[in-house]
Formats: structure tokens, sequence, C-alpha cells
């Protein structure tokens, strides 16, 4: 099978349109194609699943080991004819000067070569002098060509081909003419995902075609690494042991598809609930999964659903394991205030959120577990990530109480993290169980716990 990495000179440069262009059009060609998103991503692997129609898999080098990031790559590309791996921000940006755990690190580790994706846009020549930089900046890394995104006119793309083939030894393989209109619909947070889009599948559609009339699709082929998966591991999934829901719909899609298997490998048969329709959690449910999400863009149905919220609360107050991450966090809040109006929430931490204009937490996180919750034993160290625009406006508690200590990023208060009630745990930050796995340990853990006990017999009256 053949594989390739998509890059970019910095985030913006329309890396996630040309990857879901040429994923729906390598499906288009009767192939399987294999999917994955560098960096701690949902929104935009969500609209690379849609295009490969298949899970995307998430390589991220800060949270997860070199030797998980292989192992997850081999693991999912079986079956299929293609590879295409999507970068995040610049081709070499890190988190330091150093550019550690890049879009270019993961590649040289991967052994992929890159297709560069350049934002044409009021420029020229000087698109050669940028991918020449690119060049010489590590010979190690093999950039197997140029896409051309944001092509006003013939002329603009003529100028463009002729100072790459003067300057550089990097051929053009395509272009991606500039668009009248945003085939990504956005918002005040960026991309819409695609569940909340319901004209996704025509948006997808539309790359395909045009990738299929702009993109020189034999020469990427050709350009793209040969990569012979390892043999299939033997399923090590075990009989369901535990039931655990999880929340998806319009309002909770941020979930990693590792965490979702991770869990079902150690024994925990997943229900999906929609918490905007269901009347109640479903009876004898083990735990709940709450992930992140848009809980705002969906607060007035959230709110009118209160006999469902009621059956969340009712289940922390009688001991269900409930773990909750950022969109969760917020909905096991009293309430969220939009523009001036409060919508109630499940009611079960005494904290009242508001909507920011601009991020409040955004990048990757580490820290400490210091107090005793149902998830993790204490002293354990969590590497993880924030996104949002959310406030704590309102809250009745103690940082002490906190269970968590940041020792990088923001939490929720006062440098802590981690709210508790009962077998109940909420945290702003989020992790993946490639990198963390004591998450999906201790989630089956206080799953069987209460599996255990709320089954023993009631004693005698």
């Amino acid at each position: 099978m053949k594989s390739i990495v998509l890059a970019g000179l910095s985030g913006g440069s329309g890396k996630s349109v040309v990857s879901v262009g040429l994923i729906a059009a390598l499906r288009n060609r009767g192939s399987g194609v294999a999917v994955f998103k560098k960096g701690p991503d949902y929104i935009d692997a969500g609209w690379m699943s849609k295009a490969a129609g298949r899970p995307c898999y998430n390589l991220d080098p800060y949270l997860m080991s070199a030797e998980a990031i292989i192992t997850t790559f081999q693991e999912h590309i079986h079956g299929t004819a293609y590879a295409v791996v999507e970068g995040n921000r610049g081709l070499f940006d890190g988190v330091n000067a150093q550019g550690e755990f890049s879009t270019a690190e993961l590649a040289q580790l991967l052994e992929l070569p890159v297709l560069l994706v350049v934002n044409c846009a009021k420029t020229t020549r000087t698109v050669a002098a940028l991918v020449l930089g690119c060049e010489a900046f590590d010979p190690r890394l093999r950039i197997a060509g140029v896409i051309l995104n944001q092509i006003a006119t013939s002329r603009h793309e003529s100028i463009i081909r002729q100072s790459l083939e003067m300057y550089t030894d990097v051929p053009t393989l395509g272009v991606m003419p500039r668009l009248k209109q945003d085939i990504f619909p956005m918002r005040h947070l960026g991309v819409t995902p695609h569940q909340e889009y319901a004209a996704s599948g025509e948006a997808v559609e539309r790359l395909a075609a045009l990738a299929e009339t702009h993109f020189d699709l034999d020469a990427i082929i050709s350009r793209m690494r040969g990569t012979v998966p390892l043999p299939p591991k033997k399923s090590s999934a075990t009989q369901p042991r535990v039931t655990i829901g999880v929340l998806r719909d319009a309002a909770f899609q941020f979930y990693y598809q590792e965490n979702l298997e991770a869990l079902a490998k150690a024994g925990a048969e997943l229900v999906t609930i929609d918490a905007l329709c269901s009347p109640s959690l479903p009876p004898d449910l083990d735990g709940l999964y709450i992930g992140g999400g848009f809980p705002e863009t969906s607060a007035r149905q959230l709110a009118d659903n209160a006999s469902f919220r009621a059956s969340v609360r009712e289940g922390v107050d009688a001991g269900l394991p409930v773990y909750a991450e950022c969109g969760g966090l917020i909905f096991l809040g009293r309430s969220i205030i939009l523009q001036g109006e409060e919508y109630p929430l499940a009611g079960v931490f005494p904290v009242t959120f508001a909507l920011s204009s601009k991020p409040q937490a955004h990048g990757y996180s580490t820290c400490v577990v210091e107090k005793a919750n149902s998830f993790y034993p204490v002293g354990t160290r969590i590497k993880g990530h924030e996104f949002r625009y959310s406030l704590v406006r309102q809250w009745e508690g103690n940082p002490e109480d906190l269970v968590v200590q940041m020792e990088r990023g923001t939490g929720f208060f006062a440098g802590r993290d981690g709210l508790v009630k009962n077998n109940a745990l909420a945290l702003y930050t989020h992790v993946m169980a490639s990198g963390t796995p004591q998450w999906v340990h201790g989630f089956i853990a206080a799953a069987q716990g209460y599996h255990a006990g709320r089954r023993q017999p009631a004693p005698p009256a």
C-alpha cells in the first residue's frame, strides 16, 4: 500500500481541504484509504473519516511514544491501498525552537514523503523561495511535491509553476482553485464538525470532484512510499463484562477512536446515547463517558430535555462512574449563560459557565493526580490537551478539592483540574488512551466495581 503525509507552511494553508479531497478521490477509485490526523484534533479527523468512510486515528508525538505511533499506524492500514496522514500547523512547527513533535518529525518517524500544501493567495514567485527553504531546512525530509492552494487564474498558476521548476526540484502535483465560498462551513470556533452539517456528504463529493479535476492523482500515487503492513494481530478483545454509555450526538462528538476501541478491547460494551433526544439514561449502565463537543450550540435542546438531565444527576448520586471531558464537564455543571440567557444543565456540580470570544485554553497539557478519585491512582502523571472558549462564571467550590495539579496548561481553576462527586470525575483536560493507558484500566475497574456492587442482593429488611 502507498502512504504519504500532507503538510502546510502554516495553519490555515488549506491542507484539510486538500486532504479531504484527495482521500475522497482515492476512495472513488474503489480502493480503501486509511486516514490519520497528526496532533490533538477532532474536527479535521471527523471530516477525514467522512471522506474515507472509515475511522480516522490520531498520531500525536507529544501524547504518544514513538512505538505507539508506529503500532497505531501499522495496525490500521490493513486492507487498504493508500494511507494519508494530515499534519497540523506548519511543517516544522513543534513545541519549541528545535521543532519537537512537529509534522516533519512525524513524517521522519514513519519514513513517509511529504506532500506540501502552499497557500498562494497574493503571491507568485515567493512560493518557490518558501518551498526551496523547506527543502533545505531539513535534507532528511523528502518533499514529494506541492499542491498550490488558492489559485486565482491560469496566469497565477503558470507563474508559480514556472518558478518552482526554475528554482526547486519539487514538482507541482495539483492546484486547488480559489473558491467563492468555503466548502467547510465556518462558525465562531472555526470549522463546523461534519456531524452538525447536513450537507457534509455533498461537501466531500465536491472536494473529490475538485481533486479529480485539478490534481495529478497518478503522479501523487507514484510519489507515495510503498509500505508493507505488519501481520495483523490476533484480536485480544474480551467478552463484554461491563456496559458503558457514550453520549454521541450533535452536542458531544469529540472522541478519539482509540479511546472507544481501547474500552471495547478491555471488556466494555459501548452503548451510544443521544443526550438531545433520549428521555433518560439506559438502565443497567455500569459507566458513562461524556466526551467533548459543543454543548453551547445545543444548549436549548439540552435544557429542554429535563428528564435526561435528571437521569444523569440521579446516576451520579447513585454512584455511577462518569468520566467527562471539557464539553462533558460543562454538561455536568449547573448552567451555561449564552447571550444573556441561562440554560440549565445536569446540575451535578455547582458551576455556571459562560462563553468567551477568545480561547481560554489552547494546547498540550500535563498534570499530576494528587487526590483520590475513581479513575486514576494518586501520583499518576497525565499528558493531555485543552481547547476551549468556555469560562467559569461562578463556582461554589474550593480549589483544594480539585484532584489534579496542572504542570502545563490551564485546567479548571487556579492551576488545578478535576471535579469529583461520588464516582464522577470531570476535567477540562482531554486524554488519548494510546498515551495514557491508565485511563482505560481505571475506567474499566470503576465500571466493574459498580457492576458488582449494584448486583449484590439487597440486605434483608
